[in-house]
């Protein structure tokens, strides 16, 4: 399966990613679980999170192939290595860093860089991007979103990441975008399973 049939699989079931930033080892499977029964099937531990890896590998053997598990913050060719070890399936790195997009293509891994700018969405597609995260989106709208699909290839999925709530979500995905990208309004750190549960279902109801 190649990676962007992997994406695929998971974003057809529900077209969102949960970015749980800040959760610790001892607290994933927990709010991996509450995640899932939420709806939610790509999970995104960031690398700046408590022993990020551990998180990693803990939710890839606890899902198997039920969830798309990986990382974001990623920053280096060197990470992309380390999360693929530990059993990630998805690479997410703020930036358009083509070393990064490239060893996660080679390793067949989902790549799905940051970008802001039509010249950043091809920098990152000529590198192997398998999708792009409009990051911040906050910062732009779902205007500029379906101007840029007016040349960004349309087999390339865009997720819309950062200030995302469940009643804006709408108008991003009329504009062209694959998904979304959830943060701090789906999970603070310290955070319980069953607040997690909620935010995450009222995320799903969201798209209508």
């Amino acid at each position: 399966m190649s990676a962007t049939e992997l994406l695929h699989r998971y974003l057809d079931q529900c077209p969102l990613v949960a970015i749980i930033r800040g959760v610790t080892p001892d607290e994933a499977e927990a709010i991996g679980d509450a995640i899932f029964e939420g709806g939610i099937r790509i999970i995104e531990v960031p690398l700046n999170s408590p022993d990020p890896l551990t998180s990693i590998e803990r939710l890839a053997k606890r899902f198997g192939e039920r969830v798309l598990v990986g990382a974001g913050t990623v920053l280096s060719a060197d990470d992309v290595a380390r999360v693929r070890d530990r059993g990630g399936r998805i690479i997410v790195s703020p930036d358009t860093n083509s070393e990064v997009i490239s060893a996660a293509a080679a390793a067949g891994l989902v790549a799905s860089p940051g970008y802001f700018t039509p010249s950043e969405a091809f920098a990152a597609i000529r590198a192997g991007a398998t999708a792009l995260k409009l990051f911040p989106a906050e910062g732009a709208s779902p205007a500029m979103l379906k101007a840029q699909l007016a040349v960004i290839p349309r087999n390339i999925p865009i997720l819309a990441v950062g200030g995302i709530k469940p009643d804006n979500m709408r108008p991003w995905l009329d504009a062209g975008a694959s998904g979304c990208g959830l943060g701090g309004g789906l999970y603070q750190p310290g955070q319980s399973p069953e607040e997690t549960l909620a935010k995450a279902r009222a995320y799903v109801d969201g798209l209508g």
